[in-house]
């Protein structure tokens, strides 16, 4: 039900980055329980009101590309996928290793290919586009991926296009990440300049940043098992820490994208209403909801309500 001036949102989409987990279930760097880190997100989600139309990882599934880590990755993803009734859309990282990855999350024959894929989420279309160079941990695109990825462009999509990438094409304010950014990247503004893409989707980064790259919406979404504090001590140079870990929800509105940050800790509820008063909100006309939920003189803006609850 619309309650305010835009209709609800015509599709959602979680965004998820950086799960790096290890084969066997071992801990990262020793210490970082990743499983268990990716395991609170997807509850987070699954516990919540939204319901995604689509699934998306970007990037550094693995942190060593082992077989182990992609089943073990499937088997923790795909029945919350299910039960949500979601599209899940894979995109490759540096971390990850191409073979593994498309063998063990496609079902295919292993392949050293650029992975790059399309996604119809009913009418809207993500693109997954394999920014990694294997070997190494920077990013670029090869020729034949702009040629491909301007032919996928060439038919705009009903609802538009959302680009999916690991390694995102704007500024890092951490100097040593920026020698690992996406290279050439004029080269991907050529090509996605004037088309459908209503948003770029990217991780690398290990914390949550937005900017515009050619015109366009960049979402990054922070890492599920490890961030990097930009509030660090002056005396490092990088610091990655266990926590503030998070994902994003993107709602496509007709006219209008917009990412939203859920952190994977959980705090106590100072105030809030029960979704009990969502029938009686419903049943209000326009003019008694303005007057009920923006009157600071009414029981809700009062508190009335809330310590009701208690």
């Amino acid at each position: 039900m619309q309650l305010g001036q835009y209709p609800p949102a015509v599709r959602v989409v979680a965004h998820l980055s950086d799960t790096h987990l290890l084969g066997e279930g071992r801990a990262l760097y020793g210490a970082v329980p990743v499983e268990d880190r990716l395991r609170v997100a997807l509850e987070r989600l699954e516990a919540s009101s939204v319901r995604p139309d689509a699934i998306v990882f970007t990037g550094d599934l693995t942190d060593l590309g082992e077989p182990d880590a992609y089943r073990r990755l499937r088997a923790a993803v795909e029945p919350v996928v299910g039960r949500l009734g979601a599209e899940l859309v894979w995109v490759m990282g540096n971390h990850d290793e191409r073979a593994a990855y498309s063998a063990l999350l496609f079902d295919e024959e292993p392949s050293d290919r650029p992975q790059d894929r399309v996604h119809d989420i009913g009418g809207l279309r993500i693109i997954s586009l394999d920014t990694t160079v294997p070997g190494y941990h920077h990013g670029e695109l090869e020729a034949q991926q702009l040629e491909w990825l301007r032919e996928v462009l060439s038919t705009p999509a009903p609802l538009g296009s959302i680009l999916a990438v690991h390694h995102p094409p704007i500024p890092t304010p951490l100097e040593v990440m920026s020698v690992l950014e996406l290279h050439r990247q004029h080269e991907l503004a050529e090509v996605i300049t004037g088309s459908d893409i209503r948003a770029i989707l990217g991780g690398h980064l290990h914390y949550s940043t937005h900017a515009t790259f050619a015109g366009i919406p960049v979402h990054v979404a922070s890492a599920t098992c490890y961030t990097l504090d930009l509030g660090a001590d002056a005396r490092r140079l990088l610091s990655g820490v266990d926590g503030q870990q998070s994902f994003d929800l993107v709602h496509v509105y007709d006219e209008v994208v917009v990412s939203s940050t859920v952190p994977l800790a959980a705090f106590p509820e100072a105030t809030g209403f029960s979704t009990d008063y969502r029938p009686m909100i419903e049943g209000m006309s326009p003019e008694q909801r303005l007057e009920q939920l923006s009157s600071k003189r009414s029981p809700f803006n009062r508190n009335e309500a809330a310590a009701s609850e208690v």
